[in-house]
C-alpha cells in the first residue's frame, strides 16, 4: 500500500470517527467532495496546506494523519 494510501485511510478513519461525512469534511475545509474522495482513496497528492486543513478541521494533530504504523 503506497503512502498516499495509508494517509487516506487515516483522513477516513478520523473522519468516521468524528461522524462527518465527505460532503460535511468537503465543506468544512472548503474542497469539494469528490476531492476528498480521491483523497481518502490515494489517488489524489495533497499539498500541505490542504492536509492542515484537513487535520484542524477533524480536530487531530497532524501527525496522526501521517502515522503509518
Amino acid at each position: 500500500m503506497s503512502r498516499l494510501e495509508l494517509l487516506g485511510k487515516n483522513i477516513a478513519k478520523f473522519r468516521q470517527q468524528k461522524n462527518l461525512s465527505q460532503e460535511k469534511l468537503a465543506e468544512l475545509v472548503n474542497l469539494s467532495r469528490e476531492y476528498i474522495t480521491r483523497v481518502e482513496r490515494g489517488q489524489k497528492n495533497i499539498s500541505l496546506k490542504k492536509l492542515f486543513a484537513i487535520a484542524d478541521a477533524l480536530d487531530v494533530e497532524f501527525c496522526l494523519l501521517t502515522n503509518f504504523k
